[in-house]
């Protein structure tokens, strides 16, 4: 992530997060990260009811020159990049990644503004991360911006950050014991001259 926006909003989703996957959803206190919270945004995630916006700061919707409420992320993005973000959506999910995205978005009369998105998962209900925290900021100054609505852009580089240096699910499942961990309490130490065996009594 390069925009300053994106840096102050993980930095301050990480902190409330500690050791966990994801921070809940009602510890996140806007008055925090007031500076950019007009550049800040709630993404609703649900199963069968895709990914979509239930919050956007102003700024959001004055750069984009259209309201943002109610709207599918994917919208965001043109045919071709909205129908491949099934595994990504699912690395933030499910394993508590956190998405950044770097898009170009066109206007009618030829003119394009370059975006960093960030997406931070939360938990909301049920222990499951259905909301994402997310920020959308220009990644150069566009005097022009809001002067014409934005069309759906074109994807320049997406990818998943791991707070925790690897995806969390594969991190506790690294500290749970394995299934097919010996009990050495069931054995016994034979000595055969120099050798040492352990023997396990029983079978044929």
């Amino acid at each position: 992530m390069q925009n300053t926006t994106s840096q102050l909003l993980f930095k301050y989703w990480n902190e409330i997060r500690g050791t966990r996957m994801a921070p809940r959803r009602f510890e996140v206190e806007p008055a925090r990260f007031a500076g950019i919270l007009a550049e800040t945004f709630v993404v609703e995630c649900e199963a069968g009811e895709g990914h979509r916006f239930r919050l956007a700061g102003t700024r959001v919707g004055e750069k984009l020159g259209s309201e943002l409420r109610g709207r599918d992320f994917s919208a965001l993005f043109d045919i071709e990049d909205a129908r491949d973000f099934g595994c990504f959506f699912d690395s933030i999910t499910e394993k508590g990644g956190v998405g950044v995205i770097t898009v170009d978005m066109p206007t009618a009369t030829g003119r394009s503004a370059r975006f960093e998105i960030i997406l931070l998962p939360l938990v909301h209900t049920e222990e499951r991360i259905t909301r994402l925290l997310g920020a959308f900021s220009t990644c150069n100054h566009e005097p022009w911006l809001g002067s014409e609505p934005l069309l759906p852009g074109r994807v320049v580089n997406r990818g998943i950050v791991w707070p925790d240096g690897r995806p969390h699910v594969v991190a506790e499942r690294m500290v749970q014991p394995s299934p097919f961990k010996q009990d050495f309490t069931l054995s016994r130490i034979v000595r055969s001259r120099r050798r040492l065996f352990r023997v396990y009594d029983g079978g044929r």
